[in-house]
């Protein structure tokens, strides 16, 4: 839901080697089977000895094999950083998705998180989450929505884009989505409204006024067995400008926009009840970046 572009490995199996084979060194080396004589033990007459010398030579070469092993996996000596922040002896730093370790938020305001830090990174998590609660069923509700408005915007934009919101979502439009004036869709249905951030960039910064991007997905619609409007997903970019203020990111102004969408993937669609469910049963996150 948006107020327009101006606004708003397979599978292992366990079990014993199959007869005739071995995993010595991490090989399947066959074990050949002769012809038996007179009462053999099945694998010829003979075997042949193996002095202890050779015994000892094999069991040297695996123990330096699986050496060589564990230490290639421990990247011994190469200089690579870790995840901590490490010299990486001049490589390219860390992928843009890993942990920062920076504690991104201290606290909630309601459900929305806020305390935000008063940098990039925390701008960023705050755009994230107040994406989220601007695309929920919640915004649908006049009494929650309310409560978000005021949590999410600048002080001085509060009254003006609360008049917005109600304009928007109003009766007409509820009723074309099946809810009814209080947000809420008819016994036996399930309104859905979920988002996932999929990814965050800074596109303008100053010390209190940065600009974030937040690439999306959700799922939309109603649930239910006479659903005219039925459950499914979408792609969007939502646009937030965050003021510093009273010690905390919020919004200024957003807008959104389609895509970037990926190409759809041949499935099965999950029935309604299904899709109910999931909505009542899978809580939601607080995003950090």
């Amino acid at each position: 839901m948006s107020l327009g572009d101006d606004g708003y490995g397979g599978d292992s199996r366990s079990g014993r080697p199959d007869d005739g084979y071995s995993t010595l060194g991490g090989t399947r080396q066959t074990r050949t089977r002769f012809a038996d004589g007179t009462g053999g033990d099945g694998y010829g007459s003979r075997r042949p000895a193996r002095s202890s010398r050779s015994l000892t030579m094999v069991v040297g070469v695996v123990v330096l094999l699986v050496a060589a092993i564990a230490f290639a996996n421990m990247g011994g000596g190469s200089g690579d950083s870790d995840s901590s922040g490490g010299s990486n002896g001049g490589k390219a730093g860390a992928a843009p998705t890993a942990a920062s370790g920076t504690k991104p938020v201290t606290g909630k305001n309601g459900t929305i998180a806020s305390g935000f830090a008063h940098d990039e990174q925390g701008a960023q998590s705050a755009a994230a989450n107040y994406s989220v609660a601007l695309v929920s069923a919640d915004i649908l509700k006049p009494v929650q929505r309310s409560a978000i408005v005021r949590q999410v915007f600048v002080a001085s934009r509060v009254d003006e884009l609360e008049a917005k919101f109600n304009e928007a979502y109003d009766k007409n439009f509820l009723d074309k989505i099946g809810l009814d004036e209080d947000g809420n869709a008819a016994a036996g249905m399930t309104y859905v409204s979920r988002t996932a951030p999929v990814g965050t960039k800074v596109t303008q910064s100053s010390a209190n006024s940065i600009t974030v991007e937040v690439w999306c997905t959700g799922v939309f619609g109603t649930a239910g067995v006479s659903s005219t409007n039925p459950v499914s997903n979408d792609w969007f970019t939502m646009t937030l400008k965050l003021q510093w203020e009273a010690n905390d990111w919020k919004v200024d102004s957003f807008s959104q926009k389609e895509g970037p969408a990926p190409v759809n993937t041949d499935r099965t669609a999950s029935n309604a009840d299904e899709i109910a469910k999931a909505v009542e049963e899978y809580g939601g996150f607080t995003y950090a970046r």
